[in-house]
């Protein structure tokens, strides 16, 4: 029984120094030990419950299905915002969007900013260039690469699909009230964050879980 209760503690241990290495937010010594417990004390009353916690569903994995879940849901309403119109898939007016809003880019700085693969990422530029909505010029930095900037055709089909963008975006955060979507950004940004940094390393597929493993345990 003594050995037991051993173990248990030095599993909260190691949670403990996991946890603190991602987000350091409590001192690493005992008493930085001591309020992270009272933190997931309080935490753990307030837990919601989800389908198979009961089981012994992770909250990890209810994180991914739901993640996902909401990509899915965000597609669906896309493809009603787009319907009818010039736009193949809802990734054409996201890369207009941000050459709108951040001004003009290289071709691997809008992929990256849209978080795609390399040839996914060509094939939606492509599809821009030949409708006429984007210019692309060398750039005066590098002459090897090509900046692209929104033109006057492509800022019109934008503005005339607005509406209906502006439908789904607000559609997909449903029923949430300010106060939850501010807390979610901040959620999410931290997230976004954690990952950025890893998706800019731009590890091979077949080594990428082990590495980012590794990094979280050093």
């Amino acid at each position: 029984m003594k050995y037991d209760l051993l173990k248990n503690v030095v599993n909260l241990l190691e949670e403990f120094e996991t946890e603190n290495v991602l987000g350091k937010k409590y001192p690493n010594d005992i008493e930085g030990f001591k309020k992270w417990i009272n933190a997931n004390d309080e935490n753990i009353n307030n837990e919601p419950y989800w389908e198979g916690k009961e089981n012994g569903r992770s909250a990890e994995s209810v994180i991914n299905t739901l993640i996902v879940h909401m990509n899915r849901y965000a597609k669906s309403y896309s493809k009603s915002a787009i319907f009818g119109s010039d736009f193949s898939t809802q990734e054409d007016f996201i890369y207009l969007i941000n050459l709108k809003a951040f001004g003009e880019m290289t071709k691997m700085d809008l992929i990256k900013k849209n978080v795609h693969e390399k040839p996914a990422g060509m094939q939606i530029i492509n599809r821009l260039i030949s409708q006429g909505w984007v210019n692309q010029t060398a750039s005066e930095i590098d002459k090897r690469s090509k900046v692209l900037k929104i033109n006057d055709k492509g800022l019109k089909v934008l503005e005339n699909q607005m509406d209906e963008i502006r439908k789904a975006t607000k559609i997909v955060t449903g029923d949430l009230t300010h106060n939850e979507k501010m807390e979610l950004i901040g959620l999410l940004n931290k997230l976004n964050d954690f990952h950025q940094s890893i998706y800019e390393k731009n590890i091979e597929p077949r080594n990428l879980l082990n590495e980012v493993l590794k990094d979280k345990k050093a």
